[in-house]
Order: structure tokens, then C-alpha cells, then sequence
């Protein structure tokens, strides 16, 4: 395989690449809709809902352990590293 080759190769792994992570983007926004609707709907019914391991994510964002706070928020929702980020920062 000449180097031509290669380069073509490269530019189909890239192009499949963006095209999976233009469809993982487009899942994770049809998520995070249906989501708040199902928050719209918990509030409107006035239904709390509980979850006990997010309470232990917060406790440790409020005291300064924020690594142990996204690795616990990981490890319970199985978020990614960006959103258990910004999930814990709004919680301090």
C-alpha cells in the first residue's frame, strides 16, 4: 500500500469517525429533550424524585472533592467525563 493508499484510508476512518460522533451528538440531544419533558412532567405532578447516589455526588462536591465527586457521578449515571464535569459544578 503506497502512501495514496494510506491516505485514503485515513480520510474514510476520519469521515466514519465524524459521522458517528455527528449521530452520538444528535442522540445525546434527543436525550437530554426527553429528559427535561420528563422533569416537566415529575414537576408538574409534583412528584420528587430521589436518588440517593446523587446526593453522595454532591456531598463530595461541597466538600472541595471534585475528581471523587466525577468519578461517583461517572460511575452512577454513567455519563461521560465533559457532563459529570459540568453536573458537578452545578452542584457546588
Amino acid at each position: 500500500m503506497g502512501i495514496l493508499g494510506f491516505f485514503v484510508l485515513a480520510m474514510i476512518v476520519f469521515a466514519s469517525y465524524a459521522g458517528l460522533e455527528s449521530r452520538l451528538g444528535r442522540t445525546d440531544r434527543r436525550i437530554a429533550r426527553v429528559e427535561h419533558k420528563l422533569d416537566l412532567i415529575l414537576g408538574h405532578l409534583d412528584i420528587q424524585q430521589h436518588e440517593p447516589e446523587l446526593e453522595q455526588v454532591a456531598a463530595l462536591a461541597r466538600d472541595g472533592r471534585k475528581i471523587q465527586a466525577i468519578k461517583a457521578y461517572r460511575e452512577f449515571t454513567g455519563a461521560g467525563l465533559k457532563e459529570a464535569k459540568d453536573a458537578v459544578e452545578r452542584m457546588e
